[in-house]
């Protein structure tokens, strides 16, 4: 395809969401730093990117970038509905993963080191949780928050230098976040079968009684050696441990019912 012939498709599918921007330069900008982002080239910061795409400088698409916060909820409903007419149904799966994106510097909001898969390691990297909607092998994403280690949330001084809303400064657990986004996706009318993690997220309890209480159908990952044990399966004490807790409560129990001895000084010397 002509390279004005991918950048005419693109603009068209971009069309609604750039319409949902709503502000002029917003609507003008969005669609030049989509292609730059999809472009050539490894580096995608702004000046690298203003390079390839012919700018002058990256000074527009640096104020595009950080002008005033806007409302992306809009644009987050509409992705949705875009991903659920091309994938979602019955048989569509909502997969929750991590993506990391390995930094250099310490300054990225979120950036700390930690588990990064990208490097398959612990290192210095920025972790977000993704949900991806996806039917057959076509994976659409539809969600992604960043995950913000309990070093920052801890030092509002550096979350206030780089701009963390003061409603985002608290440790959220990646399955909270997960779950968080999980309720978004359905709240915007997205159709899946079932919900897909691997054992980073399945072995929390708390995240698997979520999805069940939000009666979802989900298979998760779980470690090795983590205990199964069917719905059926009670839980009963041994015998002599049983009957040693009933002996000491008895003894508890006599000891609290015996009148408290009364200690008095002779009166005289001896």
């Amino acid at each position: 395809m002509a390279d004005t012939g991918w950048r005419e498709e693109l603009d068209g599918w971009l069309e609604p969401f750039v319409t949902a921007l709503g502000h002029e330069k917003r609507r003008l900008w969005a669609p030049v730093y989509v292609r730059g982002l999809l472009g050539q080239g490894e580096r995608k910061s702004l000046q690298p990117m203003a390079s390839r795409l012919g700018l002058c400088g990256h000074d527009q698409l640096h104020h595009f970038v950080t002008s005033a916060i806007w409302d992306d909820a809009p644009l987050r409903r509409l992705l949705i509905e875009k991903a659920d007419a091309l994938v979602g149904g019955p048989d569509a799966v909502l997969v929750v993963d991590d993506t990391a994106l390995p930094k250099q510097g310490r300054h990225s909001v979120g950036v700390s080191r930690q588990y990064c898969g990208a490097l398959g390691k612990r290192a210095n990297c920025q972790v977000l949780v993704s949900l991806t909607l996806a039917s057959g092998e076509v994976p659409v994403p539809v969600g992604l928050q960043l995950f913000l280690p309990e070093t920052w949330a801890a030092d509002p001084t550096r979350c206030a230098r780089a701009g963390v809303p003061e409603e985002r400064r608290r440790a959220l657990a990646k399955t909270d976040l997960a779950l968080g986004e999980t309720e978004r996706v359905l709240a915007a009318g997205a159709r899946f079968g079932c919900v897909l993690a691997d054992a980073g997220y399945g072995v929390s309890a708390a995240f698997r009684q979520g999805l069940s209480e939000r009666g979802l159908v989900w298979a998760v990952g779980i470690p090795r050696v983590q205990n199964v044990y069917s719905p059926e399966v009670g839980l009963h004490w041994p015998r002599e441990r049983l009957q040693a807790a009933r002996a000491s409560t008895r003894c508890r129990a006599r000891t609290r019912s015996r009148p408290r001895p009364c200690w008095r000084m002779p009166f005289g010397g001896g």
